[in-house]
């Protein structure tokens, strides 16, 4: 079996089932599927064994290997099948809070696709274009001989092939020498001859390390296998180098993003070798002394013109002290912004006010992990939560304004949530669930943050969840599973640089390896004026350049 195949235990047989096919045996035949259901347990402990004899085994490993692998989905957490759901089945109607757990909400049909990427996908490949060796536009046929051939849209294939991520060549430029008197000819270099390293491979440096989290090692190697050295302390000199050019750029994006009406943030354990006291000293101050956490933050910001910024901080500073940090660029006279992250204290800034959203996700997650202790119970509330998230995901396939979405929420979401909200107070107050137990516990923590938890239905433009910042900082996860740490604050600072452009040109549709270059190709320009390189904006500054290739200021 799979370290992710199902265990015995996924499928919920209890031991005294076993224990009876077992004493069946010693009397009678047993049937076929008795027979294999047996032979599975026996291979499945056999399974574990192995597993707990081995050095390498993990905790999380050891969990799937007993349990499966798991998801947080409503359908997968209450153990029902999409195919013989009571969704597919009777669809249409809702359900009330009733204890049943019934869901009448019709399933989505899965997407129809053939797996494969068409011609148009490929956009970081090269056209070439095939002229036909006989026929051009309006040539006469060459099979009726009275018609006139027509242009039509190209017949494509696609061709890929392989090489290293950075590439080079070596340029030989022939020298000649006279005989007699000694005099040295060289023939004259090409413009790219001029510098070793361009700005590309900064670029695909910076993407494959803090983007994909390839370890600057394990990049050398393959760059050495592939016949185009490039040790690992050259790329991270090139990093350094670039995450300095780009440096006016991401101030600006802090700029800005103090000044957004919504703003996210969380963050993730981390670790920087020579972190010294007195560098964690002047960066938390009088707190310094009982704290040794290194994380890194996300902080993920919306503007009033829909453009989305993602931040990151590495240090010893939690998420709500680096926020804070953010927030001591925000102009005067701005309305608080909405805040949204989970219910801990450390995601909270000291010296600014937020409007307070609470992620229900988090609080949905402690309802996930009592489900096998209270099934019934669990149901209930996740299928009331999943008609929430229904309905916020029809408002985003609708493109409704976040005043007509607030409305939706409010007519659909409200009453559902405030019957939910009943259903679990008569539960505490009819003493049916011990408020200590892992249900209580959840239900008390929904109450206790029903108001930040519920602000979409309250506030315009008030989001869900914080799943875009746990999606944010898998980028650092990775990275920190990969290569396990920075070796010291400036070699955080240069991750969080290429992280922070990153991340943002991908949150507004731009490729983030052209816009790197095209940063690191203007460093002047920049410089100057880094308003006008924004992720949403660099393409309109390249086409004002002028002769010389320096970008106009717009008119």
């Amino acid at each position: 079996m799979a370290d992710g195949g199902p265990g015995p235990c996924a499928v919920g047989l209890p031991l005294e089932e076993l224990l009876e096919i077992a004493n069946q045996a010693t009397v009678e035949t047993i049937s076929a599927q008795q027979y294999a259901t047996l032979t599975r347990w026996i291979h499945w402990s056999a399974r574990v064994r192995e597993a707990l004899g081995s050095k390498d085994i993990s905790i999380n490993r050891l969990r799937r290997i007993a349990f499966g692998a798991t998801t947080e989905k409503t359908r997968t957490v209450l153990g029902e099948d999409r195919s013989n759901s009571v969704e597919s089945q009777e669809g249409g109607a809702q359900h009330g809070i009733d204890g049943t757990g019934k869901n009448h909400t019709p399933c989505k049909e899965k997407r129809r696709g053939h797996g494969r990427h068409c011609a148009a996908a490929y956009t970081g490949a090269p056209r070439v274009k095939i002229p036909h060796p006989h026929l051009k536009h309006a040539d006469k046929c060459p099979a009726c001989l009275s018609g006139k051939v027509r242009l039509q849209k190209p017949a494509t294939h696609v061709h890929l092939h392989a090489a290293a991520p950075v590439q080079g060549k070596v340029i030989e430029c022939e020298r000649l020498r006279c005989d007699l008197c000694g005099e040295m000819f060289v023939a004259p270099p090409p413009p790219e001859a001029q510098k070793k390293y361009d700005e590309t491979v900064a670029a695909m440096v910076g993407i494959q390390t803090y983007r994909m989290g390839v370890p600057l090692n394990a990049s050398a190697q393959l760059q050495g296998v592939c016949g185009v050295p490039l040790p690992a302390g050259t790329q991270y000199g090139l990093a350094a180098a670039a995450a300095h050019t780009v440096e006016p750029v991401v101030k600006e994006l802090i700029r800005r993003a103090a000044n957004a009406s919504l703003v996210f943030n969380d963050d993730t354990n981390k670790q920087v070798l020579k972190l010294t006291p007195q560098q964690r000293a002047a960066l938390l101050g009088a707190d310094a002394g009982h704290r040794t956490g290194v994380f890194t933050t996300g902080v993920l910001a919306q503007t009033d013109d829909a453009h989305r910024i993602a931040l990151f901080f590495t240090g010893p500073r939690h998420a709500g002290e680096n926020l804070t940090e953010v927030l001591k660029q925000r102009s005067p006279g701005l309305p608080r912004p909405l805040q949204m992250c989970d219910a801990l204290g450390h995601n909270l800034p000291d010296e600014f006010e937020t409007i307070l959203c609470n992620c229900l996700s988090h609080g949905r997650r402690l309802f996930v992990e009592v489900a096998a202790n209270f099934p019934e119970e669990v149901r209930v509330t996740l299928l009331a939560l999943k008609e929430v998230y229904t309905i916020d995901a029809q408002a985003r396939e609708q493109n409704l304004t976040p005043e007509e979405r607030l409305q939706l929420h409010r007519k659909v979401s409200r009453p559902r949530m405030i019957q939910l909200a009943v259903w679990m107070r008569g539960l505490l107050a009819e003493r049916k669930v011990e408020p200590n137990s892992g249900l209580g516990k959840a239900i008390r923590y929904l109450r206790k943050h029903w108001v930040p938890l519920t602000r979409f239905y309250r506030i315009v433009g008030a989001p869900v969840d914080n799943n875009i910042t746990e999606r944010a900082l898998k980028r650092a996860i990775r990275h920190r599973r990969n290569s396990l740490f920075y070796r010291t604050l400036n070699g955080a600072r240069v991750g969080d640089t290429f992280m922070t452009i990153i991340h943002s040109a991908e949150l507004n549709g731009v490729d983030p390896f052209d816009y790197l270059v095209m940063l690191l190709r203007h460093p002047q320009q920049i410089a100057s004026a880094p308003g006008e390189w924004m992720p949403w904006n660099y393409r309109q500054t390249l086409a004002r350049a002028g002769p010389r290739g320096c970008p106009e200021p717009p008119v």
